[in-house]
């Protein structure tokens, strides 16, 4: 058995509070709930989309700063191996698991932890997949490692320097950004009479009757 080094113990300390600290902000924006990961689907409301592309400019501009500065070494960053083809069908299904289901992987924990068994079944579903795909892995390992395998960056993709490709993604967010606001408005009818209808309290509700006498005093 290999002795664990301090300096482990502490990458493993910071994990555990960085997953703590993910989950606790998950739950706190409201993807702990599978109707609103799901609405994103529905283009009715378009926080997941905004939330990943803040997420992914943020950490973009910090690379591309610290890269610049010297501070960063971007050729000793893992990325990982490019297997396009196989890649885009994992995303495929990947897409659909998630607007059927209503989860992601680290959604579905933050869920299941609060109690929701939907998210408990979810999890359950992934850890079939899982063990569905090790298990034909000796029929399937072919078209999963099809491909170049090599470590090839978008910048590398379109043959343009990689702060001008961070420019690019930032400007593409905030169009993105403001889609996405137009979509929300494009799609937030207001709601029908009926169903206004249907969402008021019975004339029988106590509150209802109280307030109607009040106002019928004054």
């Amino acid at each position: 058995m290999m002795p664990v080094h301090p300096g482990t113990w502490l990458a493993y300390a910071f994990a555990v509070l960085a997953g703590f600290g993910f989950g606790f902000v998950l739950e706190n924006a409201g993807f702990g709930s599978s109707r609103k990961l799901a609405a994103q689907f529905y283009l009715k409301d378009m926080t997941v989309l905004k939330v990943m592309f803040t997420a992914i400019v943020t950490a973009m501009l910090g690379l591309t700063i610290l890269r610049a500065v010297g501070v960063l070494d971007f050729d000793r960053v893992f990325v990982n191996p490019t297997f396009l083809g196989p890649q885009i069908v994992g995303g495929l299904i990947f897409g659909v698991g998630f607007a059927v289901g209503g989860y992601c992987p680290g959604t579905a924990v933050v869920a299941a932890v609060t109690g929701k068994l939907d998210a408990v079944a979810f999890l359950l579903g992934i850890g079939g997949g899982v063990l569905a795909f090790a298990g034909s892995y000796g029929v399937m390992g072919g078209f999963a490692k099809s491909g170049s395998g090599e470590r090839l960056l978008l910048g590398d993709w379109l043959h343009l320097p990689y702060g001008v490709v961070a420019i690019l993604v930032t400007l593409m967010a905030l169009g993105m950004f403001a889609g996405a606001e137009w979509i929300e408005k494009r799609m937030a009818r207001p709601a029908a009479p009926q169903d206004a209808a249907h969402d008021a309290p019975p004339a029988s509700d106590p509150k209802v009757s109280g307030d109607a006498v009040t106002s019928t005093a004054s």
